[in-house]
């Protein structure tokens, strides 16, 4: 993976009645059913977002050096920002309660294009404590933004339209962060550090202004009023508390999340032992190494969303096909690591980033068929079990990378998350078994009617 809830009465009931209000409320996308000119502008300003922060990661990184002078510095930057991403996953729940998705993702650029611009200004010299308080804005901005986001799809496009909506957005990620990396060079020879930070503020400002004149819906307009037990957890009739932790969800949703909590640790693996990997095999052009590498994985996640489009035809993708996606990630990133030919490198990378596509469209279309209610809850809790992950990856890949080959190190970890999505499988195999289990429960029977079956890939 690269850089994500359901009712107890289940998804068919909860995708009707959002659809309903969904043909009933505004007017572009939810009526369109789907994925029409303003969705699509939206995922333009979104890549144009995220190219300003694929090029910052790079420039930030190698900033952070700069000021602090020492790996350590660096990492303690990087792991403030992890934390404060950690605190925002937490919070984003009763954020969400008390305002619009659009507020919120409107207000996260306008922060962290601030933060940019402050740095920007200040980059001939930055003390350490403004880039920390810069590291702390972007990193809880950038996970509030995505949170609201995701959660937003649904409202944005109808329930029905929601995994090619994934689909464009994974697109989107994709090119955005090819340019962004392969720009991050030229960009800071060219002007510098200050020119890097002027450019991420620029695209932070765009997509802001952007989200300002489409003004999509973000928000399901008509809530029905809380009945006593309906609510997950409920306690006192009539009494909303935003955060619940995983009180009432259903077991197989909680294993998606942390599983997709699992695969983030896993992916720190490759994240971190991939560039010792270039410098190794190509220590003369470490950097083509990585641009070949990263390029391939696009084209897989690129390829996985116009699969997805063409495959779906109207029904879901479940907790199986999810966990089989996510075996198949781990497979590819470790058989990328086995020393093979430029070639075969390339095709091993193209179906990682296939494998990593499928997964993060099937995963977040699967959180979206939850009640908006329950939405932004989800989106929390799995960009808080994905933040811990990789956070806790990096740190122990990094330290295992001292005494041990990248290759055993990249297997044991993508080791895990196999063991894990097994485990999730096995999971959901007991469940559709279970004599107990109805229509509309856990499982992968989300969104499809009754008679339909299996969903495909399950």
């Amino acid at each position: 993976m690269s850089q994500a809830g359901t009712a107890d009465a289940g998804e068919s009931s909860s995708g009707a009645t959002e659809g309903g209000r969904t043909g009933t409320h505004g007017g572009g996308e939810g009526q369109g059913g789907g994925t029409g000119g303003r969705f699509r502008a939206v995922v333009g300003a979104y890549a144009v977002s995220g190219y300003g922060n694929y090029l910052n990661l790079i420039a930030l990184s190698l900033f952070s050096f700069q000021v602090t002078g020492s790996a350590f510095g660096v990492g303690a930057l990087m792991a403030l920002r992890l934390f404060a991403g950690f605190l925002a996953g937490l919070g984003s729940a009763a954020l969400a309660a008390r305002t619009t998705r659009l507020r919120i993702m409107v207000g996260a650029d306008i922060s962290q294009g601030v933060a940019m611009t402050v740095l920007a200004l200040c980059a001939d010299r930055t003390p350490v404590w403004l880039l920390g308080c810069a590291v702390v804005v972007t990193g809880a901005g950038n996970v509030c933004f995505t949170v609201a986001l995701r959660s937003a799809v649904p409202a944005m496009v109808g329930p029905e339209a929601r995994t090619r909506a994934n689909g464009l957005l994974v697109t989107g990620r994709s090119i955005a962060t090819v340019l962004g990396f392969a720009s991050a060079a030229p960009v800071i020879a060219f002007g510098g550090y200050g020119a890097a930070f002027a450019l991420n503020a620029a695209s932070f400002a765009v997509c802001a202004v952007a989200l300002l004149a489409l003004r999509p819906r973000t928000d399901a307009e008509d809530q029905e009023p809380e009945e006593p037990g309906r609510e997950e957890g409920a306690g006192r009739p009539g009494r909303r508390r935003p955060w619940r932790g995983a009180a009432g969800l259903p077991g197989l949703l909680l294993g998606m999340i942390l599983l997709r909590g699992v695969d983030a640790l896993a992916s720190s693996s490759h994240n971190v032992a991939l560039p010792v990997v270039a410098h190794a095999a190509e220590p003369s052009a470490p950097a083509l190494f990585m641009t070949r590498f990263w390029v391939a994985w696009a084209v897989g996640t690129i390829a996985a969303h116009l699969v997805l489009k063409r495959a779906g035809k109207g029904r879901a993708w479940g907790e199986r096909a999810f966990a089989w996606g996510t075996l198949a990630m781990s497979v590819c990133f470790v058989a990328a690591f086995t020393g093979l030919p430029a070639a075969g490198l390339v095709a091993v990378a193209a179906c990682a980033g296939f494998a990593d596509g499928w997964t993060e469209i099937v995963y977040t279309s699967r959180l979206q068929a939850a009640p908006d209610r329950q939405r932004s809850r989800l989106f929390g809790m799995s960009a808080t079990a994905e933040t811990a992950g990789f956070a806790v990856g990096t740190v122990l890949a990094a330290a295992a990378l001292e005494a041990l080959p990248a290759l055993s190190v990249v297997g044991v970890f993508h080791g895990t998350a196999v063991l894990a999505a097994l485990f999730l499988l096995a999971f959901a195999v007991t469940t559709a078994r279970s004599p107990s289990r109805t229509h509309g429960s856990e499982g992968d029977t989300h969104g499809t009617r009754p008679g339909t079956g299996t969903p495909p890939g399950a």
